[in-house]
């Protein structure tokens, strides 16, 4: 073993250094160089040559490399790499390059702890996946109410500020009757008490929540991750972990930054770590949230492990006011996501990526083959004759949701995220993008059958990948029982909910351009996605002003829907319009990088696209239209609570983010950095 892993130092450090001279004499000598194919739709023309002397470090090639990680142990990809050293630089390039042989060394040293160091299983089929998923019986196992957990306490009948306490635990999880127990990471107050998905927060809006996050959570991963994607690397093993609070208003150092991660007992943090408890003011309306793991470059992983949970933020008065259906078996929350499993019941991620000799085990999409709701693999609910709410969130990797309910039952929706709509809209089908959050009633009560099934037909990769098969095409079951509901269903939907201020971009302080670009191999494999032709680690160009209003114009020159989620903000799409003349447009771009200067205006006269009505509310998540410009309004502020501003300081460290949430593109890079300044 000793002289195993000696062989494997001398090689690396040689390897090393060959990259290292091939990358020191061609920006030494400035020359031009070619970066990775970037492509909009099915394939797409190589970049063009960039100029001498171009210094954003994000048009790159597979071939150069500038480092791993900083000091921290978290920083650009090992593939993440420059195109000009400036001489005065030449000094902090040595020195990188010497912090990137230390991390590939330790790596090895410590056998590549914080890898999983379970033995990798034996190679498996997409065929095997999905017999173990068909062998699942649909709709043996009831549809689990998860724990509760109440962020507030009552003093004399009026709620305080409460506390609470949740770690991470490695643990077993059924998700089926017929599967065997799965080894999880789950939210939870105990060992013993973690579920998948965590327990139900329930806070009450203007009364903070102070939650303690902790890691108990072991020395190595249960999956397979890759350390050539921007990735948190402890030097002393550990799982990182951070939690993002999901359409939550609250500060910075409560966001859950990417690099505020921490290991077991808080053994080691991230350069953004500063506290152990975060508080969330709960000072929006209320609404629907959900919270889950950010850590940098091991998102995917984490919430793939299990570490989700739901939040719901309630308002006393307005519910009463409003008397839509209430209480734990009428008021319920269904999480969505998909895995596939062994036959031992082990979760399945792929070991190999889909461009392994630039990523080892990154894919673009990570799509499971059974549906899971709850935690249980194609559950069932019985149901009264009666109205039902549903908060519907997509907690999938990767995978859209268009919902149906068979036997011509409708969706009423009545919130989309975190916010109420003005009016109530009924609906055949929603689709819902990952993270999306849509909160719906359901009157049972019209049925003429006894059972209803939620239907899902929206193709994979959306929007032009595969249709769902029959089995993929079915959610859950609702069995309907006969005779009239008891108690008596004394619940409605009002005709006016909660009325908000219109989204106009006249009077906004500012309009800014992002654009999202994917990057393709010689093998037109993607290798990574940018936002603007930047990385995560590269310094904020999104400055809004805390209590600002602001026009962002989403340019998407990849082939597919991208959930955009900002951080802190709520947002809302009032325009989506198809680019003309694509391709020249895209040569223009990976060109200049200048929207501007390509003359967007000019490209963006194609035919528009309906902001569907159950989508128009201030949402924290926008479906980006593949080859359009889509024109979202964005409230850096209480836009609900006419424009008010946080009462908290919004622009300290460590700031916020913006990112796609298809989680695979999020963690190779396709998120940014959002600062807001005074």
């Amino acid at each position: 073993m000793k002289m195993r892993i000696q062989v494997q130092l001398m090689l690396l450090l040689w390897w090393l250094w060959w990259l290292s001279g091939l990358v020191t004499r061609s920006t030494m000598a400035q020359e031009t160089v070619i970066p990775k194919t970037m492509h909009l739709g099915t394939g797409g023309p190589s970049r063009p040559a960039f100029p001498k002397g171009f210094a954003r470090g994000t048009m790159i090639s597979a071939y150069q490399v500038e480092g791993m990680a900083d000091r921290e142990g978290c920083g650009p990809s090992i593939w993440d790499v420059f195109v000009k050293i400036p001489g005065e630089d030449l000094k902090v390039f040595m020195r990188r390059k010497a912090e990137m042989i230390w991390e590939l060394i330790m790596l090895i040293v410590m056998g590549g702890r914080g890898v999983s160091m379970a033995q990798q299983p034996p190679p498996v089929t997409e065929e095997i996946l999905r017999q173990v998923a068909a062998s699942l019986q649909m709709y043996v196992d009831e549809l689990p109410q998860m724990p509760k957990l109440f962020g507030y306490t009552l003093d004399t009948g009026s709620p305080k500020p409460g506390n609470l306490t949740i770690g991470m635990y490695k643990t077993k999880w059924k998700f089926h009757r017929d599967l065997p127990a799965t080894t999880v990471f789950a939210y939870g107050t105990s060992a013993q008490t973690a579920t998948v998905p965590g327990p139900a927060i329930e806070a009450i809006r203007g009364v903070s929540t102070s939650v303690k996050w902790e890691n108990h959570l072991p020395e190595s991963h249960i999956l397979p991750w890759d350390p050539t994607i921007p990735t948190t690397v402890p030097r002393h093993g550990g799982v990182p972990t951070v939690v993002h609070l999901h359409g939550g208003v609250h500060p910075p150092e409560s966001d859950g930054s990417a690099l505020a991660w921490f290991t077991s007992d808080f053994k080691e943090t991230g350069s953004a770590w500063s506290q152990s408890t975060y508080t969330y003011p709960n000072v929006q309306n209320s609404g629907t949230l959900w919270y889950h793991d950010h850590a940098l470059g091991l998102t995917r992983v984490n919430i793939l492990a299990g570490l989700i949970g739901s939040y719901v933020l309630r308002d006393p008065a307005l519910d009463a006011r409003m008397n839509l259906p209430v209480g734990p078996e009428f008021d319920r929350q269904l999480m969505i996501f998909d895995r596939s499993f062994y036959k031992d019941g082990s979760l399945y991620l792929n070991y190999t990526g889909n461009n392994p000799t630039i990523h080892p085990q990154w894919q673009p999409e990570y799509f499971g083959e059974a549906i899971i709701v709850n935690g249980k693999a194609w559950p069932y609910l019985r149901v009264q004759r009666r109205k039902y709410r549903f908060r519907i969130i997509n907690v999938s990797n990767a995978r859209y949701y268009n919902l149906a309910l068979t036997d011509g039952l409708s969706f009423t929706v009545v919130g989309s995220d975190s916010s109420y709509l003005a009016s109530p809209v009924a609906t055949q089908q929603i689709l819902l993008s990952p993270s999306e959050a849509f909160d719906v009633v359901v009157d049972f009560s019209t049925a003429t059958a006894t059972e209803s099934i939620l239907t899902n037909d929206a193709p994979y990769p959306y929007p032009t990948g595969t249709r769902p098969d029959q089995r993929m095409g079915q959610v859950m079951k609702f069995i309907i029982k006969p005779g009239a509901p008891s108690p008596p269903d004394t619940s409605r939907v009002p005709a006016s909910l909660v009325p908000s201020q219109a989204a106009v971009a006249v009077g906004a302080s500012l309009t800014r351009y992002i654009t999202l670009y994917e990057y393709l191999s010689p093998a037109s494999l993607p290798t990574h996605l940018y936002i603007n032709g930047k990385s995560f680690l590269d310094p904020a160009t999104e400055t809004p002003k805390s209590g600002s209003t602001e026009v962002w114009e989403v340019i998407n020159l990849t082939g597919d829907n991208h959930p955009l989620h900002i951080h802190l903000a709520t947002f809302q799409a009032i325009k989506v319009q198809q680019l003309m003349d694509e391709q020249g447009f895209l040569n223009c771009m990976t060109s200049k990088n200048d929207a501007v200067a390509c003359n967007v205006t000019g490209h963006a006269t194609g035919p528009t696209l309906d902001v569907p009505p159950h989508e128009r509310a201030w949402k924290n998540v926008v479906k980006m239209e593949p080859g359009y410009k889509t024109t979202v309004v964005v409230h850096f502020n209480l836009v609900e609570q006419n424009n008010a501003p946080y009462p908290f300081d919004a622009t300290s460290a460590p700031g916020y983010v913006y990112h796609c949430h298809i989680l695979d593109h999020e963690d190779n890079e396709m998120i940014r950095p959002l600062m807001l300044v005074k």
